[in-house]
């Protein structure tokens, strides 16, 4: 296990301290304090996740296959299905294994969401990751709107060492994906990233940008793989909900980069988010460095989410370290 990744379960084991205090010990109190399972016992554990921002859907998933799964296996103590609710919670977040695949083909990527989610680093962190994986990037500087926003992109694109296209203010944020995208097909670049402003998801004619945009991407380039990555702020709870919702409406999402999972007590609106919206949470960030956005792992959220030591290649490494 590379130190980076053994470092990063730590942050996040750590990150989740609130959420699991929040929702961990709720269950718990219900495992050991229930000496029967009856609809009691299900209506507690209900509560409990919604409560924890799991979220209604996510939260009905979890407990029918619960329910199925100890009617199969026969189970009649409480404590003894905790296991199964942290294997269900794990298979409800399950990433397709060609959720990356972008990574490796030629692709565009478009960032977008609210203002101060972490739109602008998570472009930059994942340049770095990029670039550090042997795949040539561009960044395009769409974010034309908020001062400096084009000063401090170009400074992660310095520290991810990639071009960038763009980047003045006032400029319209449609030329410069114009220009990016056939900077793009002219260099032969892998991945172009596009940075965008952060869109109030009330404001119309922003959003009407952001549909400008896909269409010029779709008109220029149509042969490239597409991604539309919404970058989500974990502290935000059932917020981040409504915003994925509203982006949903103009731009056909393919992945969340879920930020800010570092001290918030509502983590568990990653396991919402998936649910409600059937789009992956491909990227979690618990901090500043480039290293501390990485692939999103269900056994490894989960196992971190519940403190569970040993059950999982990262918690072994952790163990060891």
């Amino acid at each position: 296990m590379a130190e980076g990744k053994k470092g990063f379960f730590a942050r996040l084991k750590e990150g989740l301290t609130k959420t699991r205090n929040n929702i961990v010990r709720g269950i718990d109190s219900v495992f050991s304090g229930f000496s029967a399972i009856d609809d009691d016992f299900y209506e507690e554990l209900e509560e409990i996740l919604i409560m924890g921002d799991i979220g209604v859907n996510a939260t009905a998933d979890i407990i029918t296959r619960l329910k199925s799964q100890i009617k199969e296996k026969h189970i009649k103590e409480p404590q003894a299905c905790k296991q199964l609710l942290i294997d269900s919670i794990k298979e409800q977040m399950r990433v397709n294994e060609n959720a990356y695949d972008f990574q490796k083909r030629q692709s565009i990527v478009m960032v977008i969401g609210v203002n101060g989610v972490g739109k602008t680093t998570s472009v930059g962190k994942l340049a770095g990751k990029l670039k550090d994986n042997g795949r040539k990037v561009l960044i395009a500087a769409a974010d034309t709107f908020r001062a400096a926003a084009g000063d401090q992109l170009a400074e992660w694109a310095r520290r991810a060492d990639v071009p960038m296209v763009g980047g003045n203010e006032g400029a319209d944020p449609a030329s410069v994906v114009y220009d990016a995208v056939n900077a793009a097909k002219a260099r032969g670049v892998d991945v172009l990233l596009i940075d965008t402003a952060g869109r109030l998801h009330n404001k119309k004619n922003l959003m009407e940008e952001l549909r400008k945009m896909n269409r010029i991407v779709d008109r220029e380039f149509p042969d490239a793989h597409r991604e539309n990555l919404i970058v989500l702020d974990g502290t935000t709870g059932q917020n981040a909900l409504v915003q994925a919702r509203e982006f949903g409406e103009v731009a056909n999402l393919t992945g969340i980069i879920l930020t800010k999972m570092d001290g918030t007590a509502k983590g568990g609106i990653a396991v919402a988010i998936q649910s409600e919206l059937q789009v992956p949470v491909k990227y979690i960030g618990v901090g500043e460095t480039i290293d501390d956005l990485q692939e999103f792992d269900s056994d490894q959220f989960v196992n971190a989410l519940f403190d569970v030591e040993g059950g999982s290649e990262e918690a072994a490494a952790e163990d060891e370290g």
